[in-house]
């Protein structure tokens, strides 16, 4: 799985190269270009500029979303249907029992009172 996802990270970065290529392209060789006002009087750059940032906010979740482990088929997933080797935690509890990751303290003589008065 972490193959299938480094594909689709590259060829999402591959696309938005492309993009920011002709960006770039277009400030280099043809900035003319730029200054039109195509729409609302704002110019090119600007529009393509406001183009890319919303260009990567889709890919990001374009990339997201092709990631998931439930857009997976079944024979991707891992033993414990999650997509990942890690344990399951999604009913809240940890592998210790409680609802949190640190150890279970209450028998221990950390909670003070007990021998020795700590």
């Amino acid at each position: 799985m972490p193959a299938r996802n480094a594909r689709i990270g590259l060829v999402l970065f591959a696309v938005y190269l492309v993009l920011y290529g002709g960006f770039v392209f277009l400030n280099a060789f043809s900035p003319r270009a730029m200054e039109a006002k195509p729409l609302f009087g704002v110019n090119l750059a600007i529009l393509y500029g406001f183009g890319l940032i919303v260009a990567a906010l889709v890919l990001a979740l374009a990339y997201g979303f092709l990631c998931r482990s439930d857009a997976l088929p079944e024979g991707d997933r891992s033993e414990n249907g999650t997509g990942t080797d890690r344990p399951d935690r999604s009913q809240g509890r940890h592998e210790n029992g409680t609802g949190t990751d640190r150890p279970d303290r209450s028998q221990s003589h950390f909670r003070g009172g007990g021998e020795g008065g700590r």
